[in-house]
């Protein structure tokens, strides 16, 4: 029987990983890292057989109790956290020195291409270490406009980054979710590579605001500032240092690059299609309009 440890279980990406994993395979033994055990099995009381073991990347004591006898870990980067010499390094040196061969990790578009992100790094110390592997690189996540970029959308029903008139490829969290079940399950089958995990379009936020617009029947805007203006804006918003630096990267990379790949990933190895932009805002109304 094979131990999948998953990192990061109860976050908008690791719920679906869960979810999509307990219903695709009975025969491995699903083990969510947790900081709060409690909390967690309250979450997932719906899912059977599911293990937990406490887990907490800022606490480099947590990693070897959690990391024994576990087969396959499911490893992704918490946003608060960017110094991968800090966290990552002792955290997969404990994994290696725990036996674990293979690691899943969430890594984003384009990570190979751009050394200044921790994801890059990250995936440069999984090789360095010896692991066999699986890359996720998913694009720009639809959730970020129910999550990070909320706040705003509901105060003012306007979306304030540094980003221009650049363009991002939507994909759906639980497509990425659903995907990474499908790796894990047959590792064997994809180990050693990268796979981009795209949705089917390419749209600026002007495009996006638009969107919500017709949607929802709301006025949406969209406003970009230069990016060291929006870095001192996130954390004057209480924004951690190191989140806003990733926030500001994030949203002002792109547009000194080409328009986002779209790859045909997600639907040859799930057998189905991306969610839609329009889908997702029509799944998710009730979020955007609850305050206006």
């Amino acid at each position: 029987m094979k131990r999948i440890l998953i990192t990061g279980a109860t976050g908008n990406i690791g719920i679906e990983v869960v979810h999509y994993l307990a219903k695709l395979n009975n025969e491995s033994e699903i083990i969510l890292a947790v900081r709060n055990i409690k909390s967690a099995e309250k979450k997932f009381a719906s899912i059977l057989n599911l293990s937990f073991r406490l887990f907490d990347f800022e606490k480099q004591n947590s990693f070897d109790t959690a990391f024994k006898n576990i087969d396959i870990l499911f490893l992704l980067r918490p946003p608060q956290i960017s110094k991968v010499d800090v966290y990552f390094k002792p955290l997969l040196e404990s994994a290696r020195n725990n036996k674990i061969e293979k690691i899943v990790f969430l890594s984003v578009q384009g990570a190979e291409k751009s050394k200044v992100i921790p994801h890059n790094k990250i995936e440069h110390l999984i090789k360095l270490i010896g692991f066999e592997y699986i890359f996720v690189r998913p694009s720009y996540f639809m959730q970020n406009l129910t999550t990070t970029l909320l706040p705003e959308l509901q105060k003012t029903q306007t979306i304030t980054l540094p980003s221009g008139n650049a363009k991002f490829n939507w994909i759906d969290v639980k497509n990425i979710g659903e995907i990474t079940a499908d790796l894990i399950n047959s590792f064997e089958n994809y180990k050693n590579k990268a796979y981009e995990i795209t949705g089917t379009e390419n749209k600026n936020f002007q495009e996006v605001s638009k969107l919500l617009s017709d949607t929802l029947g709301a006025k949406f805007k969209f406003k970009s500032i230069n990016p060291i203006r929006f870095y001192f804006k996130k954390r004057k918003e209480g924004v951690a240092n190191g989140f806003a630096i990733v926030m500001t990267i994030l949203h002002f990379l792109p547009r000194l690059q080409k328009k986002p790949k779209i790859s045909e990933n997600f639907t040859k190895i799930t057998g189905k299609k991306p969610t839609t932009l329009k889908e997702f805002i029509v799944r998710e109304k009730e979020t955007f309009t609850k305050f206006l």
